[in-house]
């Protein structure tokens, strides 16, 4: 029997649904989702493996303007995601009709097959439905429009059918039995920024950054100390809060998720530390897993 295998890249604006798709495709809440734009700052790779396929999906940051050096990163994220795909998905919103023209036109030039999906259609009415069919159309000639509803899983069988009558024919790129190119330090680290850019409000949330130092696994318990930087220290007082109960917070719901995550107990230990304009220096970006050594 023939095995199929494949990359499939993800990209759309800032909360077009991206990361809800990729878990809802690969059935595993790999990439994290918030209310906030700009969640999403890494390329994540999620592996759906069966018997006769292999779908490589990344998730990527939404597509934005660089305002530094942190954003430029995120968006070689995103050019990387469309040299390699053999499958390519444009998530847009169903109620925004505004796209960068420099992406559209990439993604137009692009030989590969495109899916334009149509995200969110439950929050817009069915007569709205057809004309936004007709304008992607006509701005994506090259794709293969579809409206789907990620949250609420509407047509995302009809995706996940069509990804595979695509995919070319190979052997699997990685072992059937991992999930992701990621290890269990970075979902760690990304479970506790996702509860920071729920917890706080403003530039708090955009100028932290999170590293594991240590994560120990025994018998009955995963000990984790964690760091979160921020660029200055009126944000480092705001994440700690008045004695102390705004990181107590932050703390409790961060080892919850991580013990849904992993299965286990978990002791977090989290300590914030300033680390002054991290966002525009090129060595910080570097041991943040931003950017590669030359």
């Amino acid at each position: 029997m023939s095995h199929k295998a494949g990359f499939v890249s993800i990209i759309g604006n800032p909360n077009a649904g991206k990361s809800t798709l990729m878990n809802a495709l690969v059935g595993e809440r790999l990439s994290i989702i918030t209310p906030k734009a700009q969640t999403t700052r890494h390329r994540i790779q999620g592996f759906l493996n069966e018997d006769d396929y292999q779908i490589v999906f990344s998730d990527t940051p939404g597509i934005l303007d660089p305002a530094y050096k942190l954003q430029e990163s995120m968006m070689e994220f995103v050019y990387e995601a469309m040299e390699d795909a053999d499958i390519f998905i444009l998530v847009i919103d169903a109620r925004e009709k505004l796209f960068r023209d420099e992406i559209l036109e990439r993604i137009k030039a692009i030989t590969k097959p495109v899916l334009v999906l149509i995200n969110k259609v439950d929050q817009i009415s069915e007569k709205q439905v057809l004309p936004l069919i007709e304008f992607w159309k006509e701005k994506i000639p090259n794709g293969q429009i579809l409206p789907i509803s990620a949250i609420h899983n509407f047509n995302v069988d009809k995706v996940l059918n069509r990804i595979v009558e695509l995919l070319p024919e190979h052997p699997a790129y990685y072992p059937k039995e991992d999930l992701t190119n990621k290890s269990m330090r970075f979902f760690v680290a990304e479970m506790i920024r996702e509860k920071i850019l729920l917890q706080f409000q403003k530039e708090v949330p955009y100028s932290t950054e999170v590293i594991i130092d240590e994560y120990k696994e025994e018998p009955n318990i995963i000990r984790i100390k964690a760091y979160i930087f921020a660029t200055r220290e009126s944000q480092r007082q705001i994440i700690i809060g008045h004695q102390g109960h705004a990181i107590k917070r932050l703390g409790t719901e961060a080892r919850k998720a991580i013990e849904d995550f992993v299965q286990n107990h978990v002791f977090l230990d989290l300590s914030v530390k300033v680390r002054k304009n991290w966002r525009d220096d090129d060595k910080a970006l570097r041991s943040f897993g931003y950017t590669k050594d030359e």
